[in-house]
């Protein structure tokens, strides 16, 4: 799930990949509209599993940040606005969600977009945000 869910600057909402071309890459949103449309080489396309959140220590993907979120919220939608919270209400919820986050370098705009981000793909039926790499070193060892 997670190599296929993408962000792509400059346009609101998720997005899965569907098929690649040769210059573009065919999406389709994560939402009941199921829209499908192109992106092109010019657009910013990143996929969630290649983002990460700053700690005071070493970074902490994404996916293992929502994982957090999911197990805090019985995998539910949170009630929080993405649009309307306050600072005071973001930074409650970002220690909430990953309690040594770097204050200087997360900014309230990026704990915005993973309130959104979140809610959109629990909205949406993605509650499994297990990290399959990490599961399969830990039965290894």
């Amino acid at each position: 799930m997670k190599e296929t869910i993408l962000a792509i600057a400059g346009r609101p909402g998720l997005f899965r990949l569907l098929a690649q071309g040769r210059n573009n890459l065919i999406v389709e949103t994560i939402d009941e509209q199921k829209k499908r449309l192109p992106a092109g080489a010019r657009d910013r396309v990143t996929s969630l599993n290649d983002v990460s959140m700053y700690t005071d220590e070493e970074d902490v993907r994404l996916m293992q940040v929502f994982q957090n979120l999911s197990q805090i919220h019985g995998g539910k939608p949170i009630a929080l606005s993405h649009k309307s919270a306050t600072d005071a209400e973001l930074d409650a919820f970002m220690a909430e969600a990953l309690p040594k986050y770097d204050r200087d370098r997360v900014r309230h705009s990026d704990m915005r977009k993973l309130l959104q981000w979140y809610n959109i793909l629990v909205t949406n039926g993605y509650t499994d945000f297990s990290d399959e790499d990490e599961a399969e070193k830990t039965e290894e060892a």
